[in-house]
C-alpha cells in the first residue's frame, strides 16, 4: 500500500503518478480511508500541475472499478448511451432519448441533478407528478425490454470514489480541471456499458467550459479515453453562448420537450438533436438517418415513447392523459432599451438567476420551484427595435429586482451575429 503522503508529496512537486499510486487514490475515497483533507489535497495538486493521458485513463479506470459495472452491452445489442456537459434550456436528452427507442435503437442514460447554474435532468423529469427516478441494474433492464428508454440516476454502488471526489471538486475550486472532468463522467458512464456514446461538450459563456479551444480539449480526452477502455465515442461541441431552444426552467423544458417530440421543435435544439443521434446510432451499428428521425416525430411515435417510458417510472396516469405545465404566476417582459441586433447573452448569468429566483439549488436540501422559468423570444443577431420584447421571466417573488438582473443579460448593440450551432466535432 501506498502511503497518502508519498502520493501527495510526489504530485505536489509534479511527478507522474503510477497507476498503483492512482489505484490508491480511488479506493481511499470510496472505502473512506483517505480523510476529505488528504483527496482535497490531492484534487488541487492534479489540478494545478495536471494528470497526463495515462494518469487520467488510471484515474477514470480506477474510478469506474471501485463500484458495480452493469455491462449491459452484452444483453442489449446495439444500446446507446448520450451525456451533455450542461447548459442553460439543454433539455436534448429528454428528446434524443424517446426519439432514438422509437427508431428501434435502445438507449440508457444514468443522469444528474443541477450543478451551478445549469439544470439537471433527473431535475427536469421530477417536474412530472409521481416519476420515480431511481434506478438499478435490474430496472434498467427491465425499462430498456419494456420501452427501450432507461434514465435514471445512479445508484450509490456506481463510482463511490467520485461520489466524494465530485462533492470535493466544487468546494476546493477544481471543477474546471479537465482531467478531473473526464475521470467524473466516465467513470459514471461506462459503467453502464454500453455499445456506444455520445457527448454534448459545450462552449461559450454559458458552459463550464467557455473557450472553444478548452472545449475540443475536453471532448478528445473523452473520446480518447472512452475509446481505449473499449466503448466507441464521438463527441460534438455545441454553443451555449445562448440558451438552447425558447424555454429553461424545469417545467417549462418538459414542455418543451414534448412540444419537439410531437414536432414542434426549435431549429436550434432539434439541429443538436438530430447530429448527437446519427454520432450515436452510427457508432452503435445501426444508423438512423434524419428522415426516419422525422417519420418518428410526424407519426406521433416518439411522443408515445416518451409516455411509455413515463408511465413505467411512475408517472401519475392522469397527468399522463392531460400533461400541465404550471408555470410561475408573475410575468415579466424583458424589453430591449435600443434598437439593433441582440449582441450578447450572458448565459451563466441567466443560469444563477433561475436558481435565485427559486429555480434551483444552493444547497443540496433545498427544493426546486418547478415554475421559474425564462422563455426567450430574441437569438443572437436577430435585428430588435426598442421596446421589443427579448424574453419573459416568470417568477413568484421579488419580481420586479429579479426581472431588472434578468434583463441586464441581454445586449443589444449595432452589430450581433450568431456563433455556429456545432463548431467542433471530435
Amino acid at each position: 500500500m501506498v502511503l497518502p503522503y508519498r502520493i501527495l508529496e510526489r504530485k505536489r512537486a509534479g511527478m507522474r503518478l503510477s497507476e498503483e499510486e492512482i489505484r490508491s487514490v480511488a479506493r481511499g475515497a470510496a472505502d473512506g480511508s483517505w480523510s476529505e483533507g488528504q483527496l482535497a489535497a490531492f484534487l488541487m495538486a492534479a489540478a494545478i500541475r495536471g494528470l497526463d493521458a495515462e494518469e487520467t485513463g488510471a484515474l477514470t479506470l480506477a474510478m469506474l472499478n471501485s463500484g458495480e459495472r452493469w455491462d449491459l452491452r452484452g444483453e442489449v445489442p446495439r444500446l446507446c448511451d448520450k451525456h451533455s456537459t450542461g447548459g442553460v434550456g439543454d433539455k436534448v436528452s429528454l428528446v434524443v432519448g424517446p426519439l432514438l427507442a422509437s427508431c428501434g435503437l435502445p438507449i440508457a442514460m444514468l443522469a444528474g441533478r443541477g450543478l451551478g447554474h445549469t439544470g439537471g435532468t433527473i431535475d427536469k423529469l421530477e417536474s412530472i407528478p409521481g416519476v420515480d427516478m431511481g434506478l438499478d441494474r435490474a430496472r434498467c433492464l427491465d425499462l430498456l425490454a419494456r420501452c427501450g428508454l432507461a434514465i435514471g440516476g445512479a445508484t450509490a454502488d456506481i463510482a463511490p470514489a467520485d461520489r466524494r471526489l465530485y462533492a470535493l471538486r466544487d468546494t476546493t475550486a477544481t471543477v474546471d480541471s479537465i482531467p478531473l472532468i473526464i475521470a467524473s463522467i466516465l467513470s459514471k458512464k461506462l459503467a453502464v456499458g454500453a455499445a456506444a456514446a455520445v457527448f454534448d461538450v459545450k462552449t461559450g459563456n454559458g458552459a463550464f467550459l467557455p473557450e472553444l479551444e478548452r472545449s475540443v480539449e475536453l471532448a478528445r480526452g473523452l473520446v480518447e479515453i472512452a475509446s481505449a477502455l473499449g466503448t466507441p465515442t464521438s463527441c460534438l461541441v455545441t454553443d451555449m453562448s445562448q440558451p438552447l431552444g425558447r424555454w429553461a426552467g424545469h417545467t417549462a423544458e418538459v414542455m418543451e420537450s414534448l412540444q419537439s417530440l410531437e414536432g414542434d421543435g426549435p431549429e436550434d435544439l432539434m439541429e443538436v438533436t438530430f447530429a448527437l443521434a446519427e454520432e450515436v446510432s452510427r457508432l452503435a451499428g445501426q444508423p438512423v438517418s434524419r428522415h426516419e428521425m422525422a417519420e418518428a416525430l410526424a407519426s406521433g411515435r416518439a411522443r408515445q415513447r416518451f409516455d411509455e417510458w413515463a408511465a413505467l417510472q411512475g408517472a401519475d396516469p392522469g397527468w399522463l392523459r392531460k400533461p400541465g405545465f404550471p408555470l410561475a404566476p408573475v410575468e415579466r417582459p424583458l424589453l430591449a432599451r435600443r434598437s439593433g441586433r441582440l449582441a450578447a447573452v450572458d448565459v451563466r448569468q441567466l443560469g444563477l438567476l433561475i436558481v435565485e429566483a427559486g429555480g434551483g439549488r444552493t444547497r443540496p436540501d433545498d427544493a426546486i420551484d418547478f415554475g421559474i422559468s425564462l422563455e426567450v423570444k430574441a437569438r443572437l443577431g436577430q435585428e430588435v427595435h426598442e421596446g421589443d420584447e427579448l424574453a419573459r421571466v416568470y417568477l413568484r417573488r421579488d419580481a420586479d429586482r429579479l426581472a431588472g438582473l434578468f434583463a441586464a443579460c441581454f445586449m443589444v448593440a449595432d452589430e450581433g451575429v450568431a456563433p455556429p450551432l456545432i463548431p467542433a466535432r471530435v
